[in-house]
Parts: C-alpha cells; structure tokens; sequence
C-alpha cells in the first residue's frame, strides 16, 4: 500500500469538497481550486476526512495513488491556508518595487524587467536599508506560486562567486573559491 496514498486527509472548519465522478471541488476561505484525476482512483468523502482507494497494486496504481493524495491535500491546505514564497534580491543595485500585480524588478540589466502576475497571486515587496530587497508571494493554488517563483528566479539565478541573484528566503548556495593567483 502507498504510505501517501492510504492517509486520510483531515477537512479544517470551512473547507468544502464536492466529487463529480473525476472531478474534485475544493472550496475555503481564500477560493476555489479544480482537480480532474484519472478515472482509476476513487474518492470519497465522509465525516470529515477524504479517502483515496486505487482498484490494483499495478505500478501505474500506486503512482496515481499518491499523487492524487498530495495534490488533493495541497488544495486543502491552500484554501484554509494559503501558500507564501519569499524571495531575495542579492546584489547591489537590486531592487524591486510592485504597483498592484505589476512587478518592477531592476537586476543590472539595461532595462527594468516588469512583470504581470495573475490575479490569484498576491505580490508584496519589502525594501528596508541595509538589507536586501524581499519579494514575497501569496496564493491558494501550490502550484501556481511555486510556478511564479521560479520564473522570477529565472532571470537572474545566483551565482556560486559572490552569491549574486535572486535567491529564495533561506536557500542555501554552493559557493566557490574563486582564482587563486
């Protein structure tokens, strides 16, 4: 049996799940999210908990199995709770400002990169002096904001010299040694 799989997942105060053959509906405080799984895995919900079942111990069974329990459990948790990505600008110069869900990042390039985010994401930026510039990131949906954060990440990934770049809150880098003359 999955070890992911077969743990029930606990429903918080407020949460509600509704199941329409393949399709799992979570809906919380903080919005709504849709999952569609594959038609092997069954789900049921009952006092309080939901529990996946897979009909055989086939290795495709057993996948499924535990990813769906991980996806379903990431949506509960993202509609009562929320997830939160922080990100650090390391560098001099760096900066970062939003106006709304536009995100200006300036990174030594020669132009500002400015960035859309979508609606569900929640973007926040904290500028104190002598510190380095925070970005941090707020939605519902696991995926989406792990998404976000990446991209951000892309432009300007931290280098294993000086550690320049955009890094996550608490990341550790492997550093180098640099010349040694």
């Amino acid at each position: 049996m999955s070890r992911i799989g077969k743990n029930p997942i606990a429903l918080p105060q407020g949460v509600e799940v509704k199941v329409d053959g393949n399709v799992v509906t979570v809906k919380g405080k903080l919005g709504e999210l849709i999952q569609e799984l594959t038609s092997d895995i069954t789900v049921k919900v009952e006092d309080g908990t939901i529990i996946l079942d897979r009909p055989s111990d086939s290795k495709e069974h057993r996948a499924a199995h535990g990813l769906y329990r991980a996806l379903i459990n990431n949506m509960v948790e993202g509609v009562s709770k929320g997830f939160t990505k922080e990100l650090e600008l390391v560098g001099v110069g760096y900066r970062a400002s939003n106006q709304g869900q536009k995100l200006d990042l300036a990174l030594g390039f020669s132009h500002n990169i400015i960035l859309d985010l979508a609606p569900e994401v929640k973007v926040e930026t904290v500028s104190e002096k002598g510190k380095n510039p925070i970005v941090k990131l707020t939605s519902h949906d696991k995926q989406l904001v792990g998404q976000v954060a990446a991209k951000i990440r892309s432009f300007r990934k931290p280098e294993p010299y000086k550690g320049k770049g955009i890094k996550f809150v608490g990341e550790v880098l492997r550093r180098k040694a640099g010349k040694s003359a």
